[in-house]
């Protein structure tokens, strides 16, 4: 459900002026142009990040210090969003981000349009929308919220080589390592717990969905839902490197999940635990298993169109 709120009194911005190869920093004069246009009252307090811990901790402060009204917005990447959503969720804050990075999947998860002058336009009009976000709990952090997809399998693995590799492609990065990845890569071992349920079984990947899409545009979980306070769950089963093959460029349009090795199925709570496994979120690393991922319905409020 939507609903308008008054325009918020406060605007904290932060803004890794390094996302997207520079574009967030070539923007920003541009982006705080037109929220001076659109919101003639509102006080803008502009915050560049020197790098990711400066910016987490610049995400929380402007969270903590929030009214009901006021707003944090965000400006960069999936890590970016990341942050902002960590901070601002079940505060009193609003959310809003202007993606300017290379992937943007939470931002095209919940419906953003991919333009950042079109972003500033959504935050301008205060239209506002509670989300739900997936909870993290593992060794490495007692509470880590998610917005789009936990990662565990191949997936994973994809990402990490992703966030290593210092040549960058934008979206087809991930592409690209995926293809290099997919040479010597076997299924793996997984202990699952789907709301008490045990399962064991050998999987390519794992993917625990609050929005479903990752790795800059492929859609994981088609159907997954941020309002329906439920995890979207993908499992691709083992299967050959031929098929994983043919099934990667499926994954920008969905149709990959018609693949007989591919289950899909809903969840509140996820474990997750198997040998030689990690978990990333919003394309950041979140350590070892076994973690646990659950559903937290409503947890966010944030700009929508």
């Amino acid at each position: 459900m939507t609903r308008e709120l008054a325009k918020p009194r406060l605007y904290t911005v932060i803004v890794n002026e390094r996302s997207g190869g520079g574009r967030a920093g070539r923007q920003l004069q541009k982006v705080v142009r037109h929220l001076h246009d659109h919101l003639p009252t509102a006080e803008l307090h502009i915050v560049r990040s020197e790098s990711f811990q400066d910016a987490e901790r610049s995400c929380r402060a402007a969270a903590n210090a929030c009214r009901d009204g006021d707003a944090v917005v965000v400006m960069g990447g999936d890590g970016m969003a990341h942050l902002g959503l960590n901070a601002c969720a079940d505060t009193e804050a609003t959310l809003g981000i202007i993606p300017a990075g290379t992937g943007n999947d939470f931002a095209r998860g919940i419906g953003l349009p991919k333009s950042v002058e079109q972003c500033v336009g959504v935050i301008a009009a205060g239209r506002t929308r509670r989300v739900d976000l997936s909870k993290v709990s593992n060794a490495t952090y007692a509470e880590r919220y998610v917005g789009a997809v936990v990662s565990s399998g191949y997936d994973a693995r994809v990402n990490r080589a992703t966030n290593d590799i210092h040549l960058r492609f934008g979206p087809l990065s991930y592409g690209y390592i995926a293809l290099r990845e997919l040479r010597d890569f076997s299924p793996l071992h997984y202990r699952l717990t789907i709301d008490g349920e045990e399962r064991k079984l050998e999987a390519m990947l794992v993917a625990v969905c609050n929005t479903g899409m990752f790795g800059g545009g492929m859609k994981i979980s088609p159907e997954a839902d941020p309002t329906d306070g439920l995890l979207d769950v993908t499992i691709v089963h083992p299967t050959s490197r031929a098929t994983l093959l043919r099934l990667l460029p499926m994954m920008y349009t969905g149709g990959f999940t018609k693949n007989p090795a591919v289950e899909q199925f809903r969840a509140r709570t996820v474990e997750i635990a198997g040998d030689d496994l990690f978990v990333m979120g919003d394309g950041e690393e979140l350590g070892s298993v076994p973690a646990t991922v659950s559903a937290e319905a409503d947890a966010l409020r944030i700009f929508v169109p």
